[in-house]
């Protein structure tokens, strides 16, 4: 077995002890065609506010960028669908949020794990990303043969659907890679477009984020939800899982073993007069190491008005 092959089989063993679902392996290389559709995906102003989308435009289309000498990029996936669902009271909230931060979480694993590499192979270069770095990592993802990109611009599986973080180790190690994910199971089936009450699904897996319910409830700071948008959110507060929860593939969807993404009881139990009526200091008491600090207490109130029948 050659050096790439045995390393591979290093990654891969060292991604099931760290407790990830899947791992898969792609040869470093510029996205050209991804680039293409990202320059045009900005140029249409589908990314709104969002303006560090703009930033780092070279790097997120080539690993090489990011890690001198980059060879490699390893996909790895890591379920959070929970074992317990809000009750019917409690304001939407997207299910990835239901426990502690994950970007928290993943990266301190993403470090260890290259401390095993570096410990089992000798010095390496390497850079672990979990959706906080210039990276196309759903492009990696597919092209490292995890899945496909589905109609609502996420990931699925065939065996365990969507609800997972994708994360990303680029590194200047030498591995075998594996066959890219080449098949599109979404069929004729459109279900998350039909769903989605803001429209934000667009024909060819076009996702315009300046109209998607979780834009607006996270992305969207210090600014008012626009009025048009009133009477579409559905109850969600924070994020939206809309799209996911009506895709077929995610009846295969199996309760997370991880232990930080255990939901936190509040989440699950507060009607919306609790959250309302909640000060400052409990939220951050509260979810302090949640997600939900993105938006903070002062955006959650906002979205809560925002919800509120006139």
């Amino acid at each position: 077995m050659n050096s790439a092959a045995t390393n591979k089989h290093l990654v891969r063993k060292t991604a099931t002890q760290l407790g990830f679902d899947y791992c898969g392996i792609a040869k470093s290389a510029r996205l050209d065609e991804d680039a293409q559709r990202l320059e045009s995906w900005l140029s249409n102003g589908m990314h709104g506010t969002m303006k560090y989308m703009e930033n780092h435009f070279e790097l997120r289309i080539d690993p090489g960028k990011i890690v001198a000498g980059a060879k490699s990029v390893i996909t790895l996936l890591k379920n959070y669908y929970p074992s317990q669902q809000q009750n019917d009271a409690a304001p939407k909230i997207s299910k990835y949020a239901f426990g502690k931060d994950y970007h928290d979480i993943i990266r301190s694993t993403l470090n260890e794990f290259l401390g095993i590499l570096r410990s089992d192979i000798g010095e390496i270069q390497g850079r672990g990303f979990v959706d906080s770095a210039p990276v196309l990592e759903r492009a990696w993802a597919q092209r490292s043969g995890l899945g496909w990109i589905g109609k609502n611009g996420n990931i699925i599986t065939t065996h365990s659907g969507s609800f997972f973080f994708i994360a990303t180790l680029i590194t200047d190690l030498e591995l075998e890679a594996d066959d890219p994910f080449a098949k599109d199971f979404c069929g004729t089936c459109t279900r998350c477009i039909d769903a989605c009450p803001t429209h934000a699904l667009l024909p060819g897996k076009i996702v315009d984020g300046s109209k998607c319910i979780s834009y607006f409830t996270i992305e969207l700071k210090d600014q008012l939800i626009p009025d048009d948008m009133k009477g579409k959110f559905e109850g969600w507060m924070f994020g939206c899982d809309i799209c996911q929860d009506v895709c077929p593939w995610n009846r295969f969807s199996k309760p997370t073993t991880e232990p930080g993404f255990i939901p936190i009881p509040e989440i699950l139990n507060l009607s919306t007069q609790e959250w309302e009526l909640m000060t400052e200091e409990t939220f951050k008491n509260i979810f302090g190491k949640s997600a939900l600090a993105r938006s903070k207490w002062k955006g959650i109130q906002r979205n809560l008005k925002f919800l509120a029948p006139q």
